[in-house]
């Protein structure tokens, strides 16, 4: 009876893994699919004349509030198709802590709560993103309105992301994003409240972890796709590849590297 039982319960976490992911799969490929969209998009436009280039302006015209929403939804999604893919080892584990917690009768809290609180985070980024890009767009200090940075202020945004990856911050915050179990531990609240705050903590620590490569998407281009794709495979191989502490202090060196002569060039 208890090998059954045993076996029974393997059978549903099995089952509640598949679940899982498959929700992560999909909401991910749907937010790729409208960035691609996206880009592909403003690839067109570019190729039309300057009367007709839509949100691939100019430089000099300023945005509307329908461009201003338009970027920060393309921003929105593009955190969610970025970061979504590395939440699956802290929502696997929640989940199976979760049914774990369903097999003693005690509550149970869909994962779909702890993933809100996540997303409300990068959401939060997604905005101050948006104003950023807005103000360097004014500033005349981005190349297009969805182009990069010119040389010298991507540079400094280089400079600035290769030492944030040596800081103490840093290191607290990747640690907590790289031991799930241990923040389910540490960070466990009851009743789907505590699952969207617990939700909100992680995309916190994720935040303060990241948000620095982000600013990465202003260098090569704000749409450029494979830039973003080779961010996002960073932050998730920085997750859970073993040695990701040192993954990031490598990566750290080579962005000063780089940012270091890009300055060089725009100042020669």
């Amino acid at each position: 009876m208890v090998v059954q039982a045993e076996t029974s319960l393997e059978s549903v976490l099995k089952r509640d893994r598949a679940v899982v992911l498959s929700g992560l799969a999909m909401v991910a490929a749907l937010a790729w699919a409208y960035i691609m969209y996206l880009a592909w998009d403003l690839q067109g436009s570019i190729s039309m004349d300057s009367t007709q280039m839509g949100m691939a302006m100019s430089q000099t015209r300023a945005w509307s509030s329908v461009d201003f929403g338009l970027m920060y939804l393309m921003w929105a999604v593009m955190m969610t198709a970025m970061m979504v893919p590395t939440t699956a080892p802290i929502l696997l584990t929640f989940a199976t802590v979760n049914r774990k917690r369903l097999e003693r009768q005690q509550p149970f809290v869909p994962t779909g709560v702890f993933l809100s609180g996540y997303l409300i985070v990068w959401s939060g980024f997604a905005l101050v993103a948006t104003l950023a890009q807005w103000s360097l767009h004014e500033a005349t200090l981005m190349t297009s309105m969805m182009g990069n940075a010119t040389p010298l202020v991507g540079g400094s945004i280089l400079l600035a992301a290769g030492a944030f990856q040596w800081t103490p911050l840093k290191y607290v915050c990747l640690k907590r994003c790289r031991t799930p179990l241990g923040f389910i531990m540490t960070e466990w609240r009851e009743g789907p409240k505590g699952a969207l705050t617990m939700g909100l903590r992680h995309g916190s620590f994720c935040l303060a972890c990241c948000w620095f490569l982000m600013g990465l998407l202003f260098v090569a281009g704000v749409m450029n796709l494979l830039w973003v794709a080779a961010i996002a495979g960073y932050i998730l191989a920085e997750k859970v590849v073993p040695a990701g502490h040192w993954l990031s202090r490598v990566a750290g060196l080579v962005l000063i590297g780089w940012g270091a002569w890009m300055v060089a060039v725009a100042l020669a």
